[in-house]
């Protein structure tokens, strides 16, 4: 990995948020490319969850400040910055007032899916890639962990076609278990085809839900890695039908060697 420039795009991440599947190797899989040389860029969304002041996150002026049309609204777009001490590595936080100040990710206390979790993920993959622009940073492989950075390979590959600093990107799609029931708003689809994506792009995305959104950011992605034990099977059949490279399950304590081969060998071959 030495040299090679890495972007982490993720829903979740320890130690901002409590340790799961995703937010467990959102943090480990950049700590391992980070110690075998490679350069890495982190992005999440800043939830209001989040402790600012432990985890000393502070706003970065020169990035923030544009605006990102969502369904015709102007959204203001905050960066926020922080680092995890003991490894060395800074996080970058797409922030919004509207989106993201609610103490809580992807539901309500009652564990209803937020209505408008359709455009906060529309918001946080046009914030990476501005983000991303502004810093001029140019990554060899994006790696996409959890449904909420699931958008990213679509605008990647579409409304963002034509972007040079991310003509020689792969794009690399960790895939985790079911994450939420039901549906995010039916309007989301219609809110994409706002940005000029077509139709055919999205079809699936009619009834919008997490196996749906997953299958869409695959059609997408360069790679796959499988990185749930149980995926749901037609999220499988979908994946197995498409012929792009994938890395099957591995655990945890295996995860290393498994993920920098892969990389190495199928990503950037």
């Amino acid at each position: 990995m030495n040299g090679k420039k890495i972007l982490f795009v993720s829903s979740e991440l320890v130690p901002y948020l409590p340790e799961n599947e995703v937010s467990l190797m959102s943090y480990e899989a950049p700590r391992m490319v980070n110690s075998n040389g490679g350069q890495i860029r982190i992005f999440m969304p800043r939830y209001g969850n989040i402790n600012e002041r432990r985890h000393q996150l502070h706003e970065v002026i020169r990035l923030s400040g544009m605006n990102l049309v969502i369904n015709d609204m102007d959204m203001p777009l905050i960066i926020k910055v922080a680092s995890i001490p003991r490894e060395r590595i800074q996080v970058y936080f797409i922030d919004n007032e509207e989106y993201f100040k609610r103490k809580a990710t992807f539901a309500d206390v009652d564990g209803n899916l937020f209505p408008d979790n359709d455009q906060r993920a529309i918001f946080f993959a046009k914030g990476v890639v501005e983000t991303v622009k502004k810093l001029n940073w140019t990554p060899d492989i994006i790696h996409v962990h959890g449904w909420m950075a699931s958008l990213l390979p679509l605008y990647l590959k579409n409304y963002y076609a034509d972007e040079p600093l991310f003509g020689d990107s792969k794009i690399v799609l960790s895939v985790y278990g079911k994450s939420f029931e039901g549906e995010l708003d039916k309007g989301m689809k219609d809110k994409i085809l706002f940005d000029g994506i077509s139709e055919e792009a999205i079809s699936s995305l009619t009834e919008p839900t997490y196996n749906n959104l997953l299958k869409v950011a695959v059609n997408f992605s360069d790679a796959v890695i499988l990185a749930s034990e149980e995926i749901p099977e037609d999220l499988q059949s979908h994946i197995a039908n498409l012929q792009k490279p994938v890395l099957p399950y591995v655990s945890l304590q295996e995860f290393e060697e498994a993920y920098a081969n892969f990389y190495n060998t199928e990503v950037l071959k």
